[in-house]
């Protein structure tokens, strides 16, 4: 099997300290580390080799046992342990475990260290790996955002809905494609715009196999062709006629939970409010309720009629809107 030197690859001398040692590594591997070098190879087997160099020269015991079995030897040379290595006490080194495959490290390595079949805590996985003070441990992916349309009515019914969209996956060859999932939905009724849906484990797809973030749905909420909305509140503009506004009248007035009766009191000005509790969006003790704006409005043409009893009415009325 091939010798390594791990002076070398960590481009140290045989008597560099074990603060030079640990300086060195960290250098290289802050080059070499894979999450700086996505999809490069040469970058991933660099880092092993430096990583296995560490393992190796930091510690006092594998570094006087590698120093004894290679002082004499040069890089890329066959290398045979001597006779009897394999009697050896390895139980001191920290850090070992047996039973496991031992992946990631070099054959020189296992032959050295390893037994032919122990393994190490800590080690690579995944790609990763935990020594020296970096750590790659299964990290939860990112949660990502999409807005979600709704209709007013919609917002304040609430319920199930379905809801489709792309997402980027990467095929059997690690191709990235698009894809089209379907989720289901629970919209809390009295939602609110700008409020956000929260969809566990379907954001973006953790690293090392850490779990997938979260998906949160931002709603927004459609414009209306007769209310409007202010927070959790809604208003709907109640055009009156001069009349209606001057004697009161009793109208049906719409609201997301269907119509209800309305007294309008008389005399009412433009531009007052009349509430309707409850009947807006949020919940519980928070829910906004629905205000009725007054808006007077006056015919833009009038019959003979109608202007002959305006001016009847100017004659005999007292009513000054004016103070000025």
């Amino acid at each position: 099997m091939e010798y390594k030197d791990y002076y070398k690859l960590l481009g140290v001398s045989r008597s560099a300290s074990k603060d030079e040692v640990s300086k060195a590594f960290k250098k290289l591997a802050r080059k070499y580390h894979p999450d700086l070098n996505p999809n490069d190879a040469g970058a991933e087997a660099k880092f092993k080799e430096i990583n296995e160099a560490y393992e190796v020269l930091k510690d006092e015991k594998k570094r006087k046992l590698y120093d004894q079995f290679g002082s004499n030897w040069e890089h890329g040379q066959n290398f045979q342990p001597p006779p009897g290595y394999e009697n050896m006490d390895f139980g001191g080194f920290g850090g070992f475990a047996g039973g496991g495959s031992g992946a990631g490290f070099s054959d020189f390595f296992e032959t050295i260290f390893g037994g032919g079949g122990g393994s190490f805590r800590g080690g690579f996985q995944q790609g990763g790996y935990q020594q020296g003070g970096f750590q790659q441990r299964p990290r939860r992916g990112a949660d990502a955002e999409a807005s979600y349309e709704l209709t007013l009515e919609e917002a304040y019914r609430g319920g199930k809905k379905s809801i489709t969209l792309q997402e980027q996956v990467h095929g059997p060859e690690g191709v990235p494609r698009m894809t089209t999932k379907t989720l289901e939905v629970t919209v809390p009724p009295g939602i609110k715009d700008g409020q956000k849906i929260r969809l566990a484990g379907q954001g973006n797809p953790g690293m090392s196999g850490g779990p997938k973030g979260d998906l949160y749905l931002k709603i927004r909420l459609m414009p209306h062709h007769m209310f409007k909305v202010a927070d959790a509140d809604i208003i709907l503009d109640l055009p009156l006629a001069p009349w209606e506004a001057a004697l009161g009248a009793s109208l049906r007035i719409p609201t997301l939970d269907g119509a209800v009766e309305m007294k309008i009191p008389p005399g009412i000005g433009s531009g007052k409010k009349l509430r309707i509790k409850g009947r807006g969006l949020g919940s519980g003790a928070k829910k906004g309720d629905q205000y009725v704006r007054i808006m007077i409005q006056v015919p833009e043409r009038l019959s003979e009629a109608e202007r002959e009893l305006m001016e009847k009415l100017r004659a005999a009325s007292e009513f000054k809107p004016r103070t000025f």
